[in-house]
């Protein structure tokens, strides 16, 4: 196809996909902006003048702070005073950040005309946190302003502490493979809290993820937080946008991009909770539903986030095949973890399909007549092809839930797009090699229709796909409870392949049904439905119950 032909088809079908919309812009607000009370519009006005004198800012700032934790003192329910704080927090950490000053290094002389000289210092809770303090900077959460389809509901959580956000210093991390191969998001939330002893001020940056409550004057207070500002400020930083349709439409390129990766520091007392996205998709498809379910306080005290990023062009068993490696990895490096909870959209409920199944050799028989070792295949041949067709059900997944989840594909495969989106694809694999080897020992029945190389990620979606027949003719494992979340556009329709069906515009009723489900929850939503407030609720619903 002559190049200029496959752009305009590449665009054709962005304009046709949800996810080319804006996800998330953010704005930077002005601190005059920011200030609600008159005494932080008069302290604002003050310290201008010392724009560049830092340590003179940190001193009436301090001043400010330490004035609001004593009115704190005798009325600890002041609201007024409680917001003076928490402004005059914020600002001391930009200054901090701004003038690249190092108080977990050596304590800040900061000389006051009003009430003298205060000490402030930043003891880390732990080295690692002191190694990441270099890696990154803070920027004070109330700054900002965003926007977007993927942005969500912008609730904070009421308390004591100023919400800031720590953004990785490292430009290379804003590579969207990288950052999600780190140990640590770019992008990570904390709140500051600073402790007065006398004239000694102690500067605490506290995960709102792992603490809810903080001690501060002698009384427990709610620790506050802004758990949107963090995934919306990733939104807006990383081209997402461009990561899905290269990831589609040239999934070749990322072969070995697919990664595992954690949203927030491991904690052994805590469920993971594994996010896999669906086709044309990634994990910021995920950010209001994460958003919405980490403001609640259960949820956020019993549950951490993991998610898969994959390139949707490939054949989902060979994510499925990756996916179970980097499960693995995960296990040898937190071989304590609790069993895994999956949410899983489209089509990455195929994906999860592959992971409660045991297949036996029965895939594999499918498409050859002999086994792996009397195949005179190349190693890297034989590798590909056993992971992705002979594989057992996970024995750390506790249970599941679908989500518009393609388990039995879908006509808009064959349709004038299907086809058009099959065509840019093509050949899923880099490595010709695997792809010749496979189709030369394939059985009669089982070649790809003519095709010069193996399915890709939509071919293999066709209802009448020999891989989704057999897959789906296979049982669940025993003793791992899922649930269905169907989105229908309200358009009526008959739940089997008779027309009409019932739809959410993409995938149909009877391919996302699943005999056997502990629960089942159609919601008028389009296929997008982990985006529609009931299926939010509904995600959280089941993570409280179970």
């Amino acid at each position: 196809m002559q190049k200029p032909l496959h752009q305009l088809l590449v665009l054709i079908l962005c304009l046709l996909l949800p996810a080319c919309s804006h996800y998330s812009k953010a704005r930077l607000r002005p601190i005059s902006k920011v200030t609600v009370t008159a005494e932080q519009k008069d302290l604002y006005k003050s310290t201008k003048r010392f724009s560049k004198q830092p340590h003179k800012q940190l001193a009436l700032y301090l001043d400010a702070a330490n004035a609001a934790r004593l009115r704190l003192v005798t009325h600890p329910q002041n609201t007024v005073a409680l917001v003076d704080y928490n402004f005059a927090t914020s600002r001391i950490v930009e200054i901090i950040s701004e003038a690249n000053l190092r108080p977990w290094e050596n304590p800040l002389g900061c000389e006051s005309d009003t009430s003298g000289q205060w000490s402030l210092s930043l003891k880390p809770a732990h080295q690692r946190q002191a190694d990441n303090l270099n890696l990154y900077q803070l920027s004070s959460a109330d700054r900002y302003d965003f926007k977007g389809k993927l942005v969500g509901e912008h609730i904070l959580k009421e308390g004591l502490g100023a919400p800031v956000i720590a953004i990785a210093k490292d430009a290379s991390l804003k590579e969207f493979s990288k950052y999600a191969k780190q140990g640590l998001p770019m992008f990570y939330g904390l709140t500051a809290v600073i402790q007065f002893k006398g004239r000694n001020c102690e500067l605490q940056l506290i995960d709102p993820l792992a603490k809810e409550n903080v001690s501060f004057n002698g009384r427990s207070y709610p620790l506050a937080a802004d758990f949107q500002a963090p995934l919306a400020l990733t939104l807006a930083d990383l081209d997402l946008k461009k990561v899905e349709l290269s990831g589609m439409f040239s999934p070749s390129k990322h072969e070995n991009s697919a990664r595992l990766a954690q949203l927030q520091p491991y904690d052994p007392s805590k469920t993971p909770v594994l996010f896999i996205h669906g086709l044309g998709n990634s994990p910021a498809t995920w950010a209001p539903m994460i958003n919405y379910l980490r403001n609640d306080e259960q949820v956020r005290r019993r549950y951490q986030f993991w998610f898969f990023s994959y390139p949707t062009g490939v054949p989902y068993p060979t994510n499925a095949a990756i996916l179970r490696t980097q499960l693995d990895q995960m296990k040898k490096r937190y071989p304590g973890h609790k069993d895994i909870l999956v949410v899983a959209h489209s089509l990455g409920g195929n994906i999860t399909r592959l992971l409660i199944t045991d297949s036996g050799m029965k895939l594999w028989d499918k498409y050859f007549a002999q086994d792996p070792s009397d195949i005179p295949f190349h190693e890297d041949t034989r590798k590909f092809l056993s992971e992705s067709l002979i594989f057992k059900a996970r024995n750390d997944i506790s249970r599941v839930i679908f989500a518009s989840s393609s388990l039995r594909g879908s006509n808009d495969a064959t349709n004038f797009v299907g086809r058009m989106g099959a065509k840019l694809i093509g050949n899923p694999l880099a490595e010709d090699q695997i792809t010749e080897e496979t189709l030369e020992y394939l059985r009669p029945e089982a070649k790809a229709m003519g095709k010069k190389h193996l399915p890709n990620s939509v071919e293999i979606l066709n209802p009448e796909s020999p891989f989704l027949l057999s897959v789906n003719a296979l049982p669940i494992k025993p003793g791992i409870p899922y649930h269905s979340l169907i989105g229908d556009r309200g358009k009526g329709g008959n739940l089997d392949h008779t027309k009409p069906q019932s739809s959410d515009g993409i995938v149909p009723y009877w391919s996302s049904h699943l005999d056997g489900a502990q629960s089942e929850l159609v919601i008028p939503s389009e296929h997008w439905s982990i985006l529609h407030p009931l299926g939010m609720a509904e995600v959280k619903r089941i993570l409280k119950k179970y």
